[in-house]
């Protein structure tokens, strides 16, 4: 983090020194209920607004609402920010704003020496601290000496602020992360209308609560002008020339991947259906969904798993771009209709925003262990396109893709996201409208098949020979009466079969058509003729990207590619891989893209895996990249 100072502004009745970074991380921590989501997701709006590039990592507890006061209710968010291209929330907080001695324990661990910590010390009470294991108040028996450490009376500042509204002292505690974001705000110049505005439109129906709110924000604002503690405040500029000219908004993966699902029903002209089941953490999508009903979206609340994807493979039946949202433990129990849908061979969107497992496992938590899952998760032969984004912003465009291949073959298709990008936001270009592909749908309309003795009649599944796609019948249709049903299809007709040779033919067919679809060539990323590659997919592009960066900067020699489709691979990836001495491929599982690569392609890849419940980071990447290209 590089530091430019300038001369002391005046502020007040204090001089006060800027120092321009060029980024900084900061992480809120506190209890659940302490609204530390909220605290961090309006600074980065108002971050987003004043122009810089950002990446964001909330934290929520595991636990509905862990006992108050302990580590496992520990709630964070984590923003990084900077004036130039960023690609990670960060590995390391710069600052730590702990809310309670939960969050101050939970927290010191990922900070350098020299960071700087306010500390709210009002909840820094000798029960509070025992509950969390300090004999000794760590504000004072000098274990915080290696930081730049704020003692600010938190709670009784926020309530002193807030005395002339009709409050309870409860009520008023609760403004406390406003008074903490105006502080931080301060201290970094950020905007503050956005925010002011927020609480306002917030809290209309309670104006005295939305006036509290804003008193505090300002409060917290002004106590940062006006204290001696804090002497420097910081500038980091704008991202001018991180971003391609354009409209851009803030936006996290589920948003985007909502937004990227309405766009993607609008360009094939037809009614987006969802049918789901509210699972972390995939339910903000259905929450997004249903408020876009003039874009003829209609959102389906199931009573369980099964009856979110039977709804929704009945809707593609009947002409829907039809789509279920889940993540692992949803996708174990959608898996028989998945294969019902390869088996019908109609176009379903199946969106995993993937969790730690196995099981019900870690719902707040990222992972990328469902791939393995998603390719072979089914009975029987029952291919599945599987597509992954790999940022936030990247979630509008992966829907858009899955979309397409969706279909255009006529198969259901895996949408691989996870916590991580769920969550996360950064910074997203808005696309003009004619930047969107045509993904325009032919249904069948009359017969399409001769018989010998000259009768026109209509085959379900008479093939597309460039796609093997059959045609999709609108039920209702005159003329195009078929059956339909998971029994063995004949090739064809479509007719009830049990023959062998049939059943040979159509397992094989329907291989083909998933081998078959079109997708790009991967690029890679070599300027100078590395003999290492490290492979990527998902949500590791960011890390892998700023480790790469990291080792190039300091000499190193390192090929990077990063696949968005998982099935079929791209066309050119055994000739890619094979350009390499070594591959290294970093996961947040045990090995599953190593384990298909080795097998697909007899390549030794090396496996780089994390099974934490959190996103890797840049220097941990770093470190293994740097040992495989040593060849250690």
């Amino acid at each position: 983090m590089s530091v430019e100072t300038t001369a002391p502004a005046v502020a007040g009745a204090v001089d006060k020194e800027v120092r321009r970074l060029d980024r900084v991380i900061i992480r809120f921590a506190g209890d659940s209920g302490d609204g530390m989501q909220l605290t961090g997701d309006r600074f980065t709006s108002e971050t987003a607004s004043f122009g810089n590039d950002l990446s964001t990592l909330p934290n929520f507890p595991a636990e509905i609402r862990a006992p108050a006061g302990t580590l496992p209710g520990v709630s964070s968010f984590q923003l990084h920010f900077a004036d130039h291209d960023i690609l990670t929330p960060g590995d390391a907080p710069n600052v730590l704003v702990a809310m309670n001695p939960a969050a101050l324990k939970a927290n010191i661990g990922d900070l350098p020496r020299g960071a700087e910590i306010i500390v709210n010390t009002d909840e820094f009470t000798r029960r509070a601290m025992q509950k969390v294991g300090y004999d000794a108040s760590p504000l004072e028996d000098g274990s915080l000496d290696g930081y730049h450490l704020h003692p600010v009376p938190l709670t009784t500042l926020t309530v002193e602020a807030l005395k002339e509204f009709d409050l309870t002292r409860k009520e008023a505690e609760r403004s406390k992360n406003m008074f903490a974001l105006g502080l931080l705000s301060w201290m970094y110049h950020r905007p503050t209308e956005g925010t002011e505005k927020f609480l306002r439109s917030k809290f209309a129906k309670k104006p005295d609560i939305a006036a509290a709110n804003i008193a505090a924000f300002r409060a917290g604002w002004n106590f940062g002008e006006t204290t001696e503690d804090f002497a420097v405040s910081y500038e980091v500029a704008p991202a001018a020339t991180a971003f391609p000219p354009g409209v851009y908004r803030n936006i996290s993966g589920n948003l985007a991947l909502s937004y990227g699902l309405i766009a993607a029903s609008r360009q094939a002209d037809l009614p987006l259906f969802l049918g789901s089941y509210p699972i972390t953490p995939a339910s903000d999508i259905l929450h997004e969904l249903s408020k876009h009903k003039n874009f003829g979206v209609r959102t389906f609340q199931a009573e369980d798993e099964i009856a979110g994807i039977g709804a929704a493979l009945g809707a593609a039946f009947g002409g829907s771009l039809a789509v279920t949202t889940t993540s692992g433990p949803g996708v174990a129990l959608k898996s028989e209709t998945i294969g019902l849908a390869v088996s019908l061979e109609l176009p379903l969107l199946v969106v995993d925003i993937q969790r730690g497992g196995p099981s019900t496992g870690l719902p707040t938590k990222t992972e990328q262990a469902d791939l393995l899952q998603a390719m072979y998760g089914r009975n029987g032969e029952a291919p599945v396109p599987v597509v992954a984004p790999k940022t936030p912003a990247d979630c509008f465009d992966a829907a858009l893709e899955a979309a397409r291949i969706a279909l255009a073959y006529r198969t259901p298709v895996f949408l691989l996201s996870d916590g991580y990008l769920a969550n996360g936001s950064e910074p997203w270009r808005v696309p003009e409208v004619d930047e969107l592909p045509d993904l325009t749908v032919r249904f069948a309309q009359g017969p399409n098949h001769t018989t010998e003795d000259g009768t026109e009649v209509f085959w379900p599944y008479k093939r597309d020979p460039h796609t093997l796609a059959r045609p999709w019948a609108v039920p209702g249709t005159p003329g195009l009466e078929h059956r339909i049903g998971g029994i063995e299809k004949q090739d064809g007709t479509g007719n009830i079969s049990y023959d062998p040779a049939n059943h040979d033919f159509m397992v094989r067919t329907r291989q083909a058509k998933i081998d078959g679809i079109d997708v790009p060539d991967l690029q890679a990323d070599d300027p100078d003729g590395a003999r290492t590659l490290v492979l990527g997919w998902g949500s590791t592009y960011g890390p892998i990207t700023a480790a790469v960066r990291r080792v190039r900067a300091q000499g190193g020699h390192i090929a990077q590619a990063h696949l968005r489709h998982l099935n079929p691979f791209p066309p050119n990836l055994g000739e890619v891989l094979t350009r390499y001495e070594r591959v290294v491929i970093p996961e947040m599982n045990l090995g599953q893209l190593a384990t298909l690569i080795r097998a697909e392609y007899l390549i030794d890849a090396r496996s780089c895996t994390q099974v934490n419940g959190m996103p890797f980071k840049a220097e941990q990447l770093a470190t293994a990249l740097k040992e495989a290209i040593d060849g250690h």
